[in-house]
């Protein structure tokens, strides 16, 4: 049986609840995807594996539908705390390839911030394996530079999800996910 995804899509959502469950539930709903048996998996990017939009993918899914995808969740019930959720991606030149998706949840980045960190993730990632030549600890602007002049290294970009929790004891759950096709 051939498990490679064939189709690739991004999405994202909010949720909140008095219940940690049902607010993972609602930013599951958000998202597009609480229709589906969702079975995490790692973060690799699948040779040959095309990105459509999230309206294309989730026609081709039925409710009840196992899933593969790659998650990034976060949650929390503390009243004003900024909560982040975020998927990056590194797509090689080559499509023969695979590269690289990443999950980071954190606390208090905003989505820009959450989002280069996903990003410097999947693309540090790729390039080592690539064998790109570059100082982990630079700043992820100077990395962006190097890989993309590198010529292996097609397109980073990142999903990401932010959102501060409005009320104490209600729990707000942020999530951003890549969603695998089979067909």
């Amino acid at each position: 049986m051939n498990l490679v995804p064939k189709y690739v899509f991004f999405t994202k959502g909010v949720g909140s609840d008095k219940k940690e469950l049902q607010s993972f539930e609602s930013a599951l709903l958000d998202a597009g995807i609480s229709q589906l048996n969702i079975v995490q998996v790692s973060s690799i990017f699948p040779p040959n594996c095309k990105e459509i939009s999230r309206e294309e993918g989730l026609k081709m899914l039925k409710p009840g539908q196992i899933t593969f995808v790659v998650l990034a969740r976060h949650c929390s019930y503390e009243r004003n705390r900024l909560i982040s959720a975020s998927i990056g991606v590194a797509k090689p030149k080559d499509e023969n390839h695979y590269g690289f998706l990443s999950e980071h949840h954190s606390f208090g980045q905003d989505e820009r911030t959450a989002g280069n960190f996903a990003e410097d993730l999947a693309a540090s990632m790729l390039a080592s394996t690539l064998g790109i030549d570059f100082d982990i600890d630079a700043d992820y602007d100077e990395k962006r530079a190097i890989f993309h002049m590198s010529d292996k290294i097609v397109e980073t970009k990142s999903t990401t999800s932010t959102c501060i929790v409005e009320n104490d004891g209600i729990f707000t759950t942020v999530l951003a996910a890549a969603v695998f096709i089979l067909e």
